[in-house]
């Protein structure tokens, strides 16, 4: 194992937004030296790292140049420039999660492909080549409404991603490429990280349940432990171990899961990465999803997963209504709440539905913990400065 801690040896990561920052924290308490890109001179990671860079991480000069001097390279967000990472690995910088995992995730039908050719369970679906071609085939009726549509690259916290229930739901869609998915009757949405470094040691996060926002389609709160029986929640953290080892991935992957009425679980996405319903992590778990990856992705032993207590996180959005230069109001009071944790991503603009930051809750019960995340969100309001 090389010594990592105090030296000069450096982390590189591509994206320097709340997931970064919140991974720098821990780069910092082990003294490892980072060095970050992001598009924004803004980003929330700026002032964590050892060096900040400006740059398109989709571009392949900006990526290529950026890794040459580091010895690991990770991300924080899928939509980097995958090719730009493949030379740099073969000239011996350590890339994880791999470029091909990345690839997979990056796009939506390929991801859906690979559950299909590994056995991994997950609802049916056909794949388009562009809006036409999914039209079409609703004339002909191989998909019947209602069904998921899907851009297959792009989206985004509940962007790209619409319930067709009436025909008229088709005009808006966009034209690139797509799946359509069945729509699933589900009871709960799941999602359990799961971590695995290069020696195949995998350990799993306590499922989690998510409520997901009615309109913006986005996580609203996030619930640990889940409400399931033992049986099924060994079959949440085996199916998310599956998809690990299938893609043989060294990182963290967060899989999100439905639980049909039928009592079935299927694979919804994942992703090569820390992730929203893995924030509460850092006051619930021993290990935080953020300490995990950084473990997984320098080739360190993992760290213990076990749950402390019940716990709730919220995500602070942007209120509707308000754009521009952000204020936040209300959250006095919550400081002084024993278990209320409040996170500030550092993003100077906010617009409707953009995350902002996040409150985990914790307490003796779920129940209480939820009253008490709920009360919490309703107390901070994001909005703009008015001039």
């Amino acid at each position: 194992m090389k010594d990592l801690f105090s030296t000069d040896l450096t982390l590189g990561i591509l994206g320097g937004g709340q997931l970064g920052k919140m991974l720098l924290t821990e780069t910092r308490k082990y003294d490892i030296r980072t060095k970050v890109l992001d598009p924004s001179a803004d980003a929330p990671g700026r002032l964590s790292c050892n060096q900040f860079v400006l740059g398109d991480f989709k571009d392949f000069d900006t990526v290529y140049s950026f890794g040459k001097d580091v010895q690991y390279l990770t991300i924080e967000i899928e939509s980097v420039n995958t090719d730009a990472l493949e030379k740099l690995r073969d000239e011996g910088v350590s890339v994880n999660p791999s470029p091909e995992v990345i690839k997979i995730i990056q796009n939506k039908a390929g991801q859906k492909e690979f559950y299909r050719d590994h056995q991994i369970a997950t609802s049916p679906f056909l794949t388009f080549g562009s809006k036409a071609e999914l039209l079409e085939a609703v004339e002909q009726g191989s998909v019947t409404i209602p069904f998921v549509w899907k851009a297959a690259s792009g989206g985004y916290d509940g962007f790209g991603v619409s319930i067709v229930k009436k025909k008229e739901d088709l005009y808006p869609l966009g034209e690139g490429a797509c799946i359509a998915e069945d729509l699933i009757p589900f009871e709960k949405e799941l999602s359990v990280i799961v971590a695995r470094n290069a020696q195949g040691e995998m350990k799993c996060f306590p499922t989690v349940e998510m409520e997901f926002h009615p309109t913006a389609n986005q996580v609203e709160y996030v619930l640990c432990p889940a409400d399931l029986s033992n049986d099924l929640d060994s079959k949440a953290r085996d199916l998310a171990m599956k998809v690990a080892d299938a893609l043989k991935l060294e990182g963290v992957l967060a899989v999100e899961m439905f639980l049909t009425r039928e009592g079935e679980i299927l694979v919804n996405e994942s992703a090569p990465r820390t992730h929203n319903s893995g924030h509460l992590t850092i006051e619930n778990n021993y290990t935080s999803q953020f300490e995990q990856h950084l473990r997984a992705v320098l080739g360190l032993p993992l760290g213990d997963t076990t749950m402390k207590c019940p716990a709730v996180m919220a995500n602070l959005v942007g209120a509707e209504g308000h754009s521009g230069d952000v204020t936040y109001e209300g959250y006095g009071d919550l400081l002084a709440m024993a278990g209320v944790n409040i996170h500030i991503y550092g993003k100077r603009q906010t617009r409707p539905f953009r995350k902002m930051g996040h409150v985990t809750v914790i307490g003796k019960t779920r129940a209480e913990a939820r009253e008490m995340a709920e009360r919490a969100k309703e107390g901070i309001q994001v909005k703009s400065i008015k001039s």
